[in-house]
């Protein structure tokens, strides 16, 4: 049997970062916290944390933490069944994947009415939507917004619908780079925004809307913010999502590179298979904001 006070122990210290830290939030010692870390990794004849600055968990460590996230959102399931059930029950944390760009548009909607109707916590891992369903796999999270349709073991995928792109900058950076409109040329010689290495957006857009290998001068801007906000000041030009974009294209002070031309990116939602009734609220609450929010699947 495992050791749930020693599993919470090693939960405490990722979420917190410090044995110190961990101490503090579970009410016990910091030398408590490490002899029951100590006694379940001689148990299981493995590492669990890693000491350092921040403390992180090695791979089991990752897979105790996704057991203690799952036990803790059963037990909260069961509760209101059990007449002997504290009064003020812990608060339930959900840990969750999502891109940047969603976060910043039309998934805190979603996140609010089901935090409002359940009462439980967020906390959200920032990750490129290509990446976010390989949280799911590590079970580092319990549910995630993702471009993967790929199936993850022990959960299921939903197909949401399409986030559009536009290719966008000032009107004084497309006089400046673009006087003749989109060319090979003008876009070797303009900057454009990356939010990290693994973004393609940009090049994708240039490779399918005008069958152009981008190879440009690049600003590393990791923020959807910002992305929008570099734009707007002239200094390069970046895609951003539709509803970011059109309330300063109807202002004048964002243009797109070629009109009418998106760029669609597929959203899933991907969450674990586990029978609470939370997660199916929480998913009823992202299919019904992503119908008002995102381009239906065709």
């Amino acid at each position: 049997m495992l050791d749930y006070p020693a599993l919470a122990a090693v939960a405490a210290v990722v979420r917190e970062g410090s044995f110190e830290r961990a101490a503090e939030r579970l009410g016990v010692t910091p030398s408590a916290i490490s002899q029951r870390i100590r006694a379940l990794e001689e148990k299981l004849g493995s590492i669990v944390i890693v000491r350092g600055q921040p403390s992180v968990p090695t791979n089991l460590g990752r897979k105790l933490c996704a057991h203690v996230d799952q036990v803790q959102l059963l037990e909260a399931d069961l509760a209101p069944a059990l007449s002997f059930t504290a009064s003020q029950p812990a608060a339930v944390t959900l840990k969750v994947a999502v891109n940047s760009d969603s976060i910043a548009t039309w998934f805190p909607k979603a996140a609010a009415e089901f935090s409002k109707a359940t009462g439980y916590l967020l906390e959200f891992i920032i990750e490129d939507e290509a990446l976010t369903a390989d949280r799911l796999r590590s079970g580092e999270v319990i549910a995630a917004v993702s471009a993967d349709p790929g199936a993850v073991q022990g959960c299921r995928t939903i197909e949401l619908g399409s986030l559009p792109y536009l290719a966008g900058c000032s009107p004084e950076f497309a006089h400046r780079y673009f006087p003749n409109g989109v060319t090979e040329d003008a876009l070797r010689r303009a900057p454009c925004l990356r939010y990290e290495r693994r973004d393609g957006l940009q090049a994708r857009w240039a490779r399918e809307t005008h069958g152009i290998e981008l190879d440009a001068p690049m600003h590393w801007v990791p923020s959807t913010s910002g992305f929008l906000n570099f734009a707007l000041t002239g200094m390069a030009w970046g895609m951003h999502p539709a509803m970011m974009a059109m309330p300063w294209i109807a202002k004048g002070q964002l243009v797109e590179l070629t009109p009418a031309t998106p760029l669609m990116v597929k959203l899933y939602w991907t969450v674990t298979r586990l029978h609470v009734s939370a997660l199916r609220t929480f998913t009823d609450a992202v299919r019904k904001v992503a119908r008002e929010s995102l381009i239906a699947p065709e």
